[in-house]
């Protein structure tokens, strides 16, 4: 199959989402994702057997209706439960983060605003931004300073028309982290030109040292905004339910107007599975973690044995890390034979807009293992090289 990296089809203001247009290409071909953003999920049965005495009964006596706009009164006490200053009345549940983002942006912004981007990142975070006709800067990351987010950088990219600056913690697709003295900064700048700090934070939770967690934007000040979901550290993705969390109390009910439009209300049971897992959190998270130590063993000896021909910045929190071919051969072209000859899926760096020969590779996966046997064999049959 030959790769097509770019979309066709035009959506007014919008073009198709690269990452969805690349999954739809090639998923097809590929029995295993060595590039999927989750958590192994949970089958039915093995999440219920976490559920207490009350979840039990709120599932068995569970009515398929309409549910409350804001989300179930016992599900946003949890999820507050996940932040320092957080009340239930901050929170506001969505269909997955990508509704919650896209409810962010078009509460933020406008045409003649401008927004700052951290890049790479996840597309709609760029892409939904620009499409309510705001300009939008997208402050590259430095993979020479391991990610790092420059606070120089930032500050000579803001504006007095600059209403979001946007980042993404723990990083996809590098799997880094900022320091604390860098995200209070960027806090500091975010509240001395008066923006909406938005912080992706689906893979909070996931740090491989919790003494790195840092604070939730939302716990930052009233600019703070953090989105959540329970797609990536509890393995729930087709829960579909994700959040925001903000204490600006203008900017929810904004927000929870323009939800009227689009997703209305969650479905009632995702709303108590996800209630059954955030009650049994602890248990759920050293799941998730218990996983990916072990697929991370794997990939240090991985790209120990490929040293030379394929490079890293080792990630430290979440399931996904970011490397680099270096052997000449486009990576898209790689990813394509790879595909073909073992099966294996990864998502080629051109879906972030990076052309420097880069591709995300995702470990939180209980089949993990195989896809990276079957890549380190490709590797061995072609001799490393192109």
């Amino acid at each position: 199959m030959t790769f097509t990296p770019e979309p066709t089809l035009e959506l007014g203001t919008l073009s198709e989402l690269r990452l969805e247009h690349h999954f739809r290409h090639f998923a097809g071909e590929a029995p295993w994702l060595l590039c999927a953003s989750d958590v192994e999920a949970y089958r039915l049965d093995e999440l219920l057997e976490l559920a207490d005495e009350r979840t039990l009964a709120l599932w068995q006596g569970l009515t398929l209706g309409y549910t409350a706009p804001s989300g179930h009164p016992l599900l946003r006490a949890e999820i507050a439960g996940l932040y320092e200053h957080v009340e239930p009345d901050d929170v506001l549940t969505c269909a997955g983060a990508d509704e919650a983002i896209f409810l962010a942006m078009s509460a933020i912004l406008r045409r003649g605003d401008h927004a700052v981007v951290a890049w790479p990142g996840y597309e709609s975070l760029a892409s939904l931004a620009g499409a309510t006709g705001a300009e939008v800067s997208r402050l590259h990351l430095d993979p020479e300073s391991g990610w790092g987010l420059d606070l120089e950088a930032l500050r000579r990219v803001l504006r007095r028309e600059t209403r979001l600056i946007v980042v993404n913690y723990p990083h996809n697709p590098t799997g880094t982290l900022l320091d604390r003295a860098t995200l209070e900064g960027l806090a500091a700048l975010a509240g001395e030109i008066g923006a909406v700090l938005l912080c992706d934070e689906v893979y909070r939770l996931l740090e491989y040292d919790p003494g790195e967690r840092l604070p939730a934007g939302v716990d930052l000040g009233l600019h703070g905004l953090s989105i959540g979901v329970m797609s990536k550290a509890f393995g729930l993705a087709g829960l579909r339910v994700g959040w925001l969390a903000s204490r600006d109390g203008d900017l929810l009910q904004r927000v929870a107007a323009l939800k009227d439009y689009t997703s209305g209300c969650l479905s009632a049971p995702s709303e108590v599975l996800a209630l059954v897992a955030l009650r049994s959190r602890e248990r759920v998270l050293a799941r998730s973690r218990a996983l990916l130590a072990q697929n991370l063993a794997l990939l240090d000896s991985f790209f120990a044995d490929w040293a030379g021909v394929l490079e890293w910045v080792r990630p430290r929190a979440g399931c996904v890390a970011y490397p680099r071919l270096l052997t000449g051969e486009p990576v898209e072209q790689f990813a394509a034979r790879l595909t073909a000859e073992e099966g294996v899926m990864l998502v080629p760096g051109a879906v972030y807009g990076d052309f420097d020969n880069r591709f995300r590779i995702g470990f939180g996966h209980a089949d993990m293992p195989e896809a990276l046997a079957r890549l380190d064999r490709f590797l061995r049959r072609r001799g490393g090289g192109a």
